[in-house]
């Protein structure tokens, strides 16, 4: 007598599926609240600790939540440089500026830009970024001014004015125009 071989495979229990299913739905689950948690942190501006929890959020390997956790960390480093920073030039506090104001953090950029026009009246790039950012912001008048100021310090800002695509918004106006090409007015 020849023994019948089973050859239909072994159907597994539903315990044995649910457990299958339900370990990367728990990492999953445990990753979330680490995620909520880092934001809660960030809302009550403990950046260091947030950075940390959303650090490991990256490295649980979850893309839906590590590309979320991703332009957090960049918020709590914008943060914690913001709290941190010692500059040793005013060059690289200007910089500092600058790369807020290209993030599009135009309030903290104005800070920082205010910070150095008035410890660094004389530099004229300041006023210039000074003088950007408003512009970037809507704020022509004070934006006009800031060039001014910028133009009385160093005359050769003017034809640096010219050619910025960032005064693009106050091509129009007229006392943008007299500003850059006061020359035009001589005589007219």
């Amino acid at each position: 007598m020849t023994k019948k071989l089973d050859l239909k495979p072994k159907s597994h229990s539903a315990k044995d599926r649910t457990d299958a299913i339900s370990e990367p739905q728990l990492r999953f689950a445990q990753t979330l609240q680490g995620y909520e948690q880092a934001l809660r942190l960030l809302q009550t501006q403990k950046f260091d600790k947030a950075k940390s929890l959303l650090e490991k959020v990256i490295e649980s390997g979850i893309s839906e939540l590590a590309d979320r956790a991703k332009v957090h960390i960049n918020i709590c480093n914008q943060q914690l440089d913001h709290i941190q920073n010692t500059f040793q030039t005013a060059e690289e506090h200007y910089d500092f500026a600058v790369s807020l104001m290209n993030l599009g953090d135009f309030v903290t950029a104005r800070e920082h830009f205010e910070a150095l026009s008035s410890q660094r009246p004389t530099l004229d790039f300041v006023w210039y970024g000074l003088a950007v950012l408003e512009c970037l912001t809507g704020r022509t008048t004070e934006s006009l001014q800031h060039l001014a100021e910028a133009i009385r310090l160093n005359p050769g800002t003017r034809f640096q004015a010219r050619n910025d695509s960032d005064f693009r918004n106050m091509a129009d106006d007229p006392r943008f125009t007299e500003l850059l090409y006061p020359e035009g007015s001589i005589g007219a």
